[in-house]
């Protein structure tokens, strides 16, 4: 989280056009995705997530517009208090975006969003063309969640979460595989 929140704080709104590695959309798109994703998990935490309007990038995506690195530093933030309360690993998580009723231990809902903003934080930097680097023990800590992730046809379908794994690059480092794995090529550039 810290990371992206450094690597998002670079972006300015001349940047909000750019294409990043996730298909079909610009850093806009992709901002208020990740801004919106803190608030629902937020809300999530606090007991408050089941309603879909609360995952809707598009509540967000003027505020990020005008102010990129702030309103998803703020968001960030607030995600990061809701996912320090105590017993908080041990909650039950509504995230609706996995179906009606569906919910997760919180400890597994902060492994999903783990995931994400390692991809995220990464699609960003590559879409400005900045350096993203994690501490050796984050990838370590992600690594094992990543490759629990199943490949597969329903990740071509719309609305997957990631897509098709793709063959990681000779000489791969771990950041490397994880990407590849999620369907991104490494070597990805605008």
């Amino acid at each position: 989280m810290l990371a992206s929140i450094d690597v998002v704080a670079e972006v300015t709104r001349d940047d909000l056009g750019r294409p990043t590695p996730c298909a079909g959309w610009n850093l806009l798109d992709l901002l208020a995705h990740m801004t919106v994703q803190h608030h629902g998990f937020a809300a999530a935490a606090r007991g408050g997530g089941d309603s879909p309007t609360i995952w809707a990038s598009d509540r967000v995506a003027d505020a990020v517009a005008a102010d990129p690195g702030g309103t998803y530093a703020a968001a960030a933030s607030d995600l990061l208090d809701a996912f320090a309360a105590d017993g908080i690993l041990d909650a039950t998580i509504a995230l609706p975006e996995f179906g009606p009723g569906a919910t997760f231990p919180g400890a597994v809902a902060i492994g999903f969003h783990f995931v994400d903003y390692v991809a995220h934080g990464w699609d960003v930097a590559r879409s400005i063309g900045a350096p993203f680097a994690l501490p050796d023990d984050v990838v370590a800590a992600v690594l094992p969640l990543v490759f629990v992730i199943p490949d597969g046809e329903y990740r071509t379908m719309d609305g997957a979460p990631f897509g098709q794994a793709v063959a990681a690059p000779d000489g791969a480092t771990d950041l490397d595989r994880i990407l590849s794995h999620l369907g991104r090529s490494p070597d990805w550039k605008p």
